[in-house]
């Protein structure tokens, strides 16, 4: 069930950024919980400015407002907040997702399900006195598209799938969009408490797939590879290479062997924690 914080949420047959939107609202002031809804994004936007094309309808793109009490250091709790959310909706349609660093969504094979992308507002209105700064946080993730290996263009095979290819049948958006909003809700009430904030990058920690994979990383002007080993407070990745802890703080990171403590699980429960 719904909770309290989103109740507002706008639909469009089109928009050229669902996030785009939500910013554009964020510096007239509009509170937390604004939610909005596309069937198609002409100008939709991942991470280093990629492209995602699939057919209007058949994706679910939906971006939130949030105005969490965090600190620079800790706003990625709140793209973590958005991504544990949408992998509880995918367990309730009957498939499990993992996170996979930074910000994507993926089956136990590593093939591509969701992405996430969040923007800090910090100007304008939503710098006004007594209203907290914010974040938008945008995912769109492939619901009934592809729903073969054949829709996608040659690159993307076994990079990408869909909830309705794992599953066999079409999946419900409006369904999902609500499971998810549910799941979302409490985890937003948390960012504001130490301890929710901790639940959080506990949770993230257990339900990411690139701890204790072999990686290889891509920075600017440069690439080195090695182990994934843990997530640090501030959702940093921390890679062994060859005896050196080296701290990712973004960039490229291509899994080059399955996370060794990566055991596929029953459903609805999270791998398992070292």
């Amino acid at each position: 069930m719904l909770g309290p914080r989103f109740t507002d949420v706008r639909r469009f047959d089109e928009l050229d950024s669902t996030n785009r939107y939500l910013v554009d609202e964020a510096r007239t002031g509009v509170p937390e919980g604004l939610v909005a809804v596309a069937d198609h994004q002409s100008a939709g936007r991942g991470r280093l400015g990629r492209r995602w094309e699939a057919p209007a309808g058949s994706s679910l793109l939906v971006s939130v407002l949030l105005r969490p009490d965090l600190l620079s250091g800790q706003r990625h709790l709140a793209t973590a907040a958005v991504a544990l959310a949408a992998a509880d909706a995918a367990t309730d349609a009957g498939i499990e997702l993992w996170v996979k660093w930074p910000n994507d969504l993926v089956v136990a094979d590593g093939r591509k399900v969701a992405g996430v992308l969040a923007e800090a507002e910090l100007d304008g209105a939503s710098g006004a006195p007594g209203v907290r700064p914010a974040v938008v946080v945008g995912i769109g993730i492939n619901v009934n598209w592809p729903a073969t290996d054949t829709d996608l263009p040659g690159d993307l095979v076994g990079a990408a799938t869909s909830l309705r290819q794992q599953l066999g049948h079409p999946v419900d958006r409006e369904a999902l969009l609500s499971a998810f909003l549910a799941h979302l809700e409490p985890r937003v009430a948390g960012l504001s408490e130490p301890d929710g904030r901790l639940c959080l990058h506990a949770e993230l920690r257990s339900r990411c797939i690139t701890i204790g994979a072999d990686v290889h990383v891509q920075l600017p002007g440069t690439a080195f590879e090695g182990t994934a080993v843990e997530l640090t407070p501030e959702g940093h990745l921390v890679v062994n290479d060859h005896g050196r802890l080296r701290t990712v703080v973004a960039g490229d990171v291509v899994h080059l062997r399955p996370s060794s403590r990566f055991v596929p699980p029953g459903p609805g429960r999270p791998p398992p924690q070292e």
